[in-house]
């Protein structure tokens, strides 16, 4: 097998907690993560030469190669189980970049599984995921897939029933918010309250849409909402155009609204893409679904 095409999923956080700051500078989380239908496409080819290269239709987003989590990831397949052959990565970019999505980690993911297809590894999802916590804790989730409760740094994994089935309206403004920056500002001592994350678990495992849409919270946006007022108003736009509810997924900028009917979250697209508009705003909202690998 010369040649192998992924896709890449997108994740979400649908609760997010920071429970306390460790001795080694990492914070202890637990949140439940979910994988949604928004894509990068990445097609692999070996090459007979050790070499390994690595294309993108963005060049904004390649940056410094040797920090690039694809190529790091495929670095790590080749050193770790001894493969002398080369591969060439080509990368179609459609996850929003720096958005709190996993858009990074995600690519690593897919790099990865394909990697120990393609030379023929035989290496479980498990083993794939110890490997991969070397790189980055969302990319063993990313391997996994599906509905899952993270703990520990993020690498602790335990799946969870997938939510039903839902619309997703997706938004990411054009703003950075470096994640080390927003856990550094984030005063845990302060916090009035915690996401109901054992709340959310019960919610999904009896598939009460609107039991997990009440759960949703995210302690993160004690931090960034304060200093980009923008994330709270699109979450108020979502709101007022029919979500059951709103929030900014990860450290953000990206909120997700989720709405029953597709035909709402199309129209609540509309709005908000031309309300940003008329604020000087350029940010193309995304309808999509959660994503669900047995499905």
């Amino acid at each position: 097998m010369d040649k192998r095409n992924y896709k890449a999923r997108a994740k979400i956080n649908l609760a997010l907690d920071v429970c306390r700051r460790l001795e080694n500078g990492y914070h202890e989380v637990r949140m439940v993560m979910q994988v949604v239908d928004i894509y990068d496409e990445l097609e692999f080819q070996k090459r007979k030469d050790p070499d390994i290269i690595l294309s993108v239709d963005s060049k904004d987003y390649l940056g410094d190669l040797e920090n690039n989590l694809i190529f790091r990831a495929a670095k790590l397949m080749k050193q770790q189980y001894n493969i002398q052959h080369g591969v060439e990565i080509r990368l179609k970019k459609n996850i929003p970049v720096a958005a709190g999505m996993a858009g990074g980690s995600t690519d690593a993911a897919a790099t990865m599984l394909a990697m120990n297809e393609m030379y023929e590894l035989g290496l479980t999802k498990k083993q794939l995921m110890e490997q991969a916590v070397k790189l980055g804790a969302d990319i063993p989730f990313c391997i996994m897939g599906g509905t899952a409760l993270a703990e520990g740094i993020g690498e602790k994994l335990s799946p969870l029933p997938s939510p039903p089935k839902a619309s997703l309206l997706i938004v990411k403004p054009p703003i950075m918010v470096p994640t080390q920056w927003v856990y550094e500002q984030l005063r845990l001592d302060r916090l009035e309250k915690h996401p109901d994350i054992d709340g959310m678990i019960r919610a999904l495992g009896s598939g009460d849409l609107k039991g997990i849409t009440d759960c949703m919270e995210n302690v993160m946006e004690t931090v960034t909402e304060k200093e980009y007022p923008i994330i709270t108003e699109i979450k108020n736009m979502m709101i007022e155009k029919g979500a059951m509810n709103a929030l900014m997924s990860g450290s953000g900028p990206s909120v997700f609204g989720v709405y029953q009917e597709e035909g709402a979250a199309q129209e609540a697209a509309v709005f908000i893409g031309r309300a940003l508009r008329a604020k000087g705003i350029m940010a193309q909202p995304n309808v999509t679904e959660f994503y669900n690998m047995d499905s």
